[in-house]
């Protein structure tokens, strides 16, 4: 690399350390171009920037939101006729779900600048959607959901999460739970035949892992070209039982021992797959992306952009 760009947050990580370790894993013969995200924009204008400076390297120094932004400006730029840099990833946000996802190393700056300067890279997928009709989709890396997950988000105390970290979503989960109430909506997948769905959590995703390696869609892969789906309409303490042995045995500790293949449904947690999903609920519901609230909403069109971003990893 001959050229990088570094899109920071200054919320998430001190300049004078950053600038320490980026100076500490590039060579002199690596130029160095800096942009500060603010609070208005997490991140597009600096990454867009970054893109036309001529940056083989855009480095994402943040939390998930930081990342996505960057992520959508580099997946973008190649239909713009302007070359495809790679993605870098300096996790510095209480989930770092991409990073967890793609192996990244959390907490250690000096370790995820050394895995960029590697010079290794893999093409992952990016998804977009598309919610109430909005003039330009939203990408998306990790997954999008509504329900229980989007309702943890929202009960999720800022302070507190920013002194405890992923501790903080243990505690709003209680909360939560008696917040996602089941919903009725429409859902059409590849194009196929409307189904009449009831759960009071959808999510749709490209990664599968969330904080505490909890795996949700234990057969997300992250360059696959498909979507993974978990639709879960537990509303008694037995269906929640049987979720939780899903999650946690059938998909979770039994496929780690090798004793499982595709993810495993029940009545009340549904595995699905697809390349394009349409969602028309009866009433607005809170809706996340990535791990961060995304308002309420009504309908959503959801698709899948193959091997869109280069990522270090």
């Amino acid at each position: 690399m001959t050229k990088i760009g570094i899109v920071w947050n200054p919320t998430k990580v001190a300049e004078q350390e950053l600038r320490a370790a980026v100076e500490a894993s590039f060579g002199d013969d690596t130029e160095v171009m800096w942009w500060e995200t603010r609070a208005e924009d997490p991140g597009r204008a600096m990454a867009a920037e970054a893109v036309l400076a001529g940056c083989e390297t855009v480095i994402a120094v943040g939390g998930d939101g930081t990342v996505r932004t960057v992520a959508e400006v580099v997946s973008s730029a190649a239909g713009q006729g302007k070359g495809t840099p790679t993605l870098g990833i300096v996790p510095q946000g209480t989930g770092n779900l991409l990073a967890r996802n793609l192996g990244i190393p959390l907490g250690d700056m000096q370790k995820a600048l050394a895995v960029i300067a590697a010079g290794e890279t893999r093409r992952i997928d990016m998804g977009w959607v598309r919610a109430d009709q909005q003039d330009e989709e939203t990408g998306f890396l990790v997954m999008i959901g509504f329900g229980l997950d989007a309702h943890m988000l929202a009960e999720t105390d800022d302070d507190l999460k920013d002194k405890a970290g992923w501790l903080a979503y243990v505690e709003a989960m209680g909360r939560a739970v008696t917040a996602a109430e089941t919903v009725e909506f429409d859902l059409t997948v590849d194009g196929g035949d409307l189904e009449r769905a009831t759960g009071h959590t959808l999510l749709i995703g490209n990664c599968g892992m969330i904080q505490g390696g909890v795996t949700l869609l234990p057969d997300a892969e992250p360059d696959d070209g498909r979507l993974d789906l978990l639709l879960v309409s537990a509303e008694n303490a037995l269906e929640w039982m049987q979720t939780v042995r899903s999650v946690v045995w059938d998909n979770g500790l039994r496929r780690i021992l090798g004793g499982a293949g595709d993810a495993v449904s029940t009545d009340s947690a549904r595995h699905l797959t697809a390349e394009t999903v349409s969602v028309s609920l009866d009433v607005p519901v809170p809706f996340e992306i990535d791990g961060e609230e995304a308002g309420e909403v009504s309908t959503l069109e959801v698709r899948i952009q193959p091997g869109a971003v280069p990522v270090h990893c």
